[in-house]
């Protein structure tokens, strides 16, 4: 096994196509993961009962072997870039679901009762008080989501996609580390960089908590 840089400068362009379509697909799922578990968290927060419900189901789907759950799916949505996308979803779920429940939760119930005096209309303190006051908790929550979704598009090598994980199958089956390693590194500087620009993003977005800092 002999590792050969020069096979970088050759294959640029496939790497750079790789490397969009591997983030193209995190994304998504992570974005999709949000418009679920968003309104579901709500229901959680506002009804108890469902609560453990919901949570549970969330749990239960987490724990599914990420290559099974893409076998799961070739039935319904064959080897396509969909199939991947929804099992990546079903993973972020249990992530963003708990971490915005918990950021709902964690609204100090005097605003809550100051918003109402008001007279502010339920929908509108969800959205102008307790959502933004939540952000930090949910955030925390999308991070981790992001970064554990750019780690599994790789898993989805095993039915035709996977984005830079293609590299990993390219070298393994040819017995040539160079693509193995470039994956390896260039999937770890796209989780870096995409967690830096979310602790950024939470920051413009938050401005409370840099005056109160």
């Amino acid at each position: 096994m002999t590792t050969d840089w020069s096979w970088i400068s050759g294959h640029t362009g496939d790497l750079v196509s790789l490397t969009l379509s591997h983030l193209q697909a995190a994304l998504t799922a992570v974005f999709l993961g949000l418009l679920i578990s968003l309104p579901l968290a709500v229901v959680a927060h506002r009804i108890r009962p469902l609560r453990g419900f919901l949570l549970g189901v969330s749990n239960v789907l987490f724990t599914i072997p990420s290559i099974a759950i893409f076998v799961l799916l070739l039935p319904v949505s064959g080897l396509t870039r969909t199939t991947t996308v929804i099992g990546l979803t079903v993973y972020t779920l249990v992530v963003l679901l708990r971490n915005t429940v918990e950021g709902l939760d964690s609204v100090p119930a005097r605003t809550m009762e100051a918003a109402k005096a008001m007279g502010t209309r339920p929908l509108r303190t969800l959205l102008t008080v307790e959502f933004p006051l939540a952000l930090p908790v949910i955030m925390a929550g999308v991070r981790i989501a992001t970064v554990m979704s750019i780690s599994l598009v790789s898993v989805a090598t095993y039915i035709g996609d996977g984005g830079l994980g293609q590299l990993f199958t390219d070298g393994f089956q040819r017995d040539f580390p160079t693509p193995v390693i470039v994956g390896v590194v260039l999937t770890l500087l796209l989780a870096v960089v995409a967690d830096a620009l979310l602790v950024a993003l939470q920051y413009v977005l938050t401005p409370w908590r840099r005056r109160r800092a």
